[in-house]
């Protein structure tokens, strides 16, 4: 007898074909599309709670590595190799943010949600199990392949279930999550550290993101999904390998081994670009692209990612320089350091639900200019810093920084998504996360850049040791002078979006998994 007809025979032995049945309909649920728990509309509050979830555990990871990394080092004997267990999980988070959002299209973004949590969960164990460098970074891609999915695709589920008028408070409260899991990472990472070594900070994430996988299963609702098309390979090829290049040649610039003119590191930007410049090529010429080029002429949707880029950009250099200050100049232990970079997060936590709250009462770009120029106003205020600061001058400036960010960052996606054609927004969604993460690399690198060549030549001209504070201080005055005009510019940016399309009503074919459920 074979294998199939042993299933039909066990299907009309009492008990077994019930048996069956259940385990069938519970792991096709878990993934499906669609929901079986109830007929009725799923409670939007629950499903941004369930996304929020997920997002702070994604967050929380990102961050509380970081202080793991000397304990790694000496543990696995990893060398300056340990960076890579940094850089592998932000080039995979990066490099495929695009893609997954373009596959929430067309499979859906519950089943991509819950499956990339479901690889986040298996990643976190094997990197826990990892018993060595090369093993950690190896499993640290497959744990950043599934926070892919998380970033990408949360935003976009949010804009489904909100409606226009309501997606500025959602994503403002999503702001605050995200600024709770940057800010918790280095404590909570401490102190599993301290107790539990360092495999306890990926453990952590197993038994919490099995009930998040169950909650999303139960909660999350079924989502347009387009027709199949042919994937573009081509496009998700360039697009992926000229994104890891670029980003990687991005980080070993300011290295010092290295170097902007090292030939590595030259060959590495030369090669990312073309790449990037070839899959744009491509995607302009392709029939079934996997970005359509025609979402950038939306104007109020180029507007808000572009702003938001050059935001992040200055974003990325401040994150760079403020540690450097606090410790080198102002004689800060990390611990003491760490605290007074609280005020950032804290800040932006407390004032994020407020901007998505006054965006369906304000005008986006009324709004999201004004919380720029308050963000300007508070790098400006940086670029006095002096050696003889106490914790309270950077506390206050910081706090600035994130208000205003705050007031920016939630209508700005809000207004984004809002202006995304419904068949797109899954790859809208994506793009934003992506500005995000390059603006925080490329700002990394651009701040190093200005910081250590305005350092080097002061130091040269005035016959001291570049590393003197007279010489760092005035390198680093020039970072924040040059992030103050890129937080302008994302202002007038800003400030230029056209007015917003109402959504246009679903067409039946896409919208209607939307209330069909199964069972």
């Amino acid at each position: 007898m074979n294998e199939t007809q042993d299933l039909a025979s066990l299907h009309e032995q009492p008990g077994w074909g019930a048996v069956i049945k259940t385990v069938h309909l519970f792991v096709f649920d878990l993934t499906s599309n669609t929901t079986v728990s109830s007929p009725a509309p799923p409670n939007k509050w629950l499903v941004l709670a369930t996304l929020a979830f997920g997002t702070f555990m994604a967050t929380l990871d990102s961050s509380i590595v970081n202080i793991a990394l000397p304990t790694i080092r000496r543990e696995l004997d990893a060398g300056d190799s340990v960076e890579w267990v940094v850089l592998s999980y932000l080039l995979t988070t990066t490099s495929t943010l695009l893609i997954m959002g373009k596959l929430s299209d067309w499979l859906g973004r519950r089943r991509m949600y819950i499956t990339g949590f479901i690889i986040f969960v298996i990643g976190s164990l094997l990197c826990g199990l990892a018993w060595n460098s090369a093993s950690l970074i190896g499993f640290r891609v497959v744990q950043g392949l599934g926070a892919s999915m998380i970033f990408a695709i949360g935003p976009a589920i949010i804009s489904d279930t909100f409606t226009p008028a309501e997606r500025g408070q959602a994503l403002g409260l999503m702001g605050a999550i995200v600024a709770a899991g940057s800010s918790t990472g280095p404590v909570v990472g401490g102190l599993l550290l301290g107790k539990f070594g360092w495999s306890s900070i990926f453990f952590v994430n197993v038994p919490i993101g099995i009930i998040a996988i169950w909650r999303a299963s139960v909660v999350l609702p079924v989502s347009p999904k387009l027709p199949r098309q042919p994937f573009d390979l081509v496009g998700a090829g360039l697009f992926l390998v000229g994104v890891t290049t670029l980003l990687t040649g991005l980080d070993f610039g300011p290295e010092p081994e290295y170097g902007w003119g090292n030939p590595l590191v030259l060959g590495l930007l030369s090669m990312g670009a073309v790449l990037l410049a070839g899959f744009f090529v491509w995607e302009n010429r392709t029939p079934m692209p996997m970005l359509q080029l025609s979402l950038f002429r939306v104007r109020p949707y180029t507007s808000a990612i572009l702003a938001a880029w050059l935001g992040f950009v200055a974003a990325g250099g401040n994150l760079f320089i403020i540690p450097f200050f606090l410790q080198q100049l102002l004689g800060f232990t990390p611990q003491m350091a760490g605290l007074v970079l609280l005020a950032g997060p804290l800040t932006l936590s407390i004032v994020a639900p407020i901007g998505g709250y006054l965006s369906s009462r304000v005008s986006t770009r009324w709004l999201a200019s004004t919380g720029l120029v308050i963000t300007a106003l508070g790098y400006f205020s940086f670029s006095f810093l002096r050696a003889d600061w106490v914790w309270t001058d950077v506390v206050w400036r910081s706090s600035l920084v994130s208000l205003g960010f705050a007031l920016f960052q939630s209508p700005n996606s809000s207004s984004a998504l809002n202006a995304a054609p419904l068949a797109q927004r899954g790859v809208a969604s994506s793009m934003i996360a992506f500005m995000r993460n390059m603006g925080l690399v490329m700002g990394i690198a651009v701040s190093a850049a200005i910081w250590y060549n305005t350092r080097n030549q002061y130091a040269l001209t005035h016959s001291i040791d570049p590393t003197s504070p007279a010489a760092q201080l005035i390198g680093m005055r020039y970072v924040y002078w040059a992030m103050t005009c890129l937080v302008l510019l994302a202002a007038v940016i800003s400030f230029s979006r056209g007015k917003l399309i109402p959504d246009a009503p679903q067409p039946k074919d896409v919208g209607e998994g939307l209330t069909t459920m199964a069972g």
